[in-house]
């Protein structure tokens, strides 16, 4: 059972987390939605209040197969955040998933982890972010998982679950969800 982290902290963008949660869940991964707040309960961009599995400062002493970052103007507190930095970085040292959705890339940027990497991210996020991959929905490049913003959080969810268990439990999931394909969508 792989074990994901979805770190979120006030102005968290809910569809960017909702959905990689409810897939990976569906898939059968352990998902621990930690807080950078003192308390569990966090309200998002859209006034939506969740409560967190756990503290930051909790769930950071474990070690995760994925972490992800939801966008939304929480990532402004993710990325000036030392422990977020940390557990980022280290991550990558362990060569282990990371996902960053929206813009949250910035706080992969912030970590110093976007150098020589295929990514995208929010078109709000360009001026730092020069090397946006404007085209693509969902970036994947090694360990490294990016998607654009909120309508393409169940395409960056399911490229999630096919780095962690393989392109066939991806298409399980999405065969249970009545998730199209784009040509079908078309």
């Amino acid at each position: 059972m792989a074990q994901a982290l979805v770190i979120i902290a006030p102005g968290f963008e809910e569809m960017e987390a909702t959905a990689p949660v409810d897939l990976l869940r569906r898939a059968g991964a352990e998902v621990t939605v930690a807080t950078v707040n003192d308390e569990l309960v966090t309200e998002g961009r859209n006034q939506l209040r969740w409560e967190a599995d756990a503290l930051l400062k909790d769930a950071a002493t474990e070690s995760y197969d994925v972490i992800i970052v939801p966008g939304g103007p929480g990532h402004k507190v993710l990325r000036n955040n030392q422990q977020v930095l940390h557990l980022l970085r280290g991550q990558a040292e362990a060569d282990r998933l990371i996902g960053a959705i929206c813009a949250a890339p910035l706080v992969l940027h912030e970590a110093g982890l976007l150098d020589g990497k295929r990514y995208t991210a929010h078109f709000s996020a360009a001026e730092e972010l020069k090397e946006i991959r404007r085209d693509d929905a969902v970036v994947v490049d090694g360990k490294l998982i990016t998607s654009q913003g909120a309508g393409t959080a169940t395409r960056f969810g399911l490229a999630l679950i096919s780095a962690l268990y393989g392109e066939e439990k991806a298409n399980e999931v999405a065969a249970s969800i009545c998730h199209l394909s784009d040509r079908a969508a078309q």
